[in-house]
């Protein structure tokens, strides 16, 4: 196999691997799980006072999986097409190569982190008297301080809906 060939496999595994993590964006306020989904939830207005950026550690365990199993197949297509131009064609060659390229493919993948971090923002609100905090995964441009509506599902959760607009890209 030549080097640019050789480059291309690389560069295709590396963007594979590299391309599965979470988005984060299963944790918007503005994101409901089916059983949240036509049935009533408490709402009420709040005055945010201060929208602040924030880092959010998401869960990325199904991202870090993709990546070993995308990984493995890319490897071992790459380390048999590898093994069969080395070996001459033999069918030893190839196999060897398949087994070795899934091996360090799924290794490869296993270095996708656990954990990502993902843009949120940390909104300063005024509810009922009271000043609370809750970081969010969201966008700066989504909040603005004024009136917005917070909706909960329980008693602990608190899900600021977004109150302003990000421009749109062009």
């Amino acid at each position: 196999m030549n080097k640019s060939t050789l480059s291309a496999w690389v560069f295709i595994l590396s963007a594979a691997v590299t391309g599965c993590s979470s988005s984060g964006e299963q944790y918007s306020a503005n994101v409901y799980k089916a059983g949240q989904v036509n049935s009533r939830q408490a709402a009420k207005t709040v005055k945010i006072l201060a929208v602040m950026p924030a880092k959010i550690e998401v869960d990325n365990t199904e991202g870090k999986q993709n990546a070993q199993m995308i990984g493995g197949i890319l490897g071992a297509v790459a380390g048999g097409v590898i093994g069969n131009k080395t070996s001459n064609h033999s069918k030893t060659g190839t196999v060897v190569g398949v087994a070795g390229g899934a091996g360090v493919g799924a290794a490869a993948g296993s270095l996708v982190k656990d954990t990502v971090l993902v843009d949120g923002v940390s909104l300063t609100y005024v509810e009922d008297g009271q000043t609370y905090n809750s970081a969010q995964v969201g966008k700066m441009c989504e909040f603005s301080p004024g009136v917005a509506l917070v909706i909960s599902t329980d008693g602990e959760e608190t899900r600021l809906q977004p109150n302003a607009t990000c421009p749109a890209k062009s």
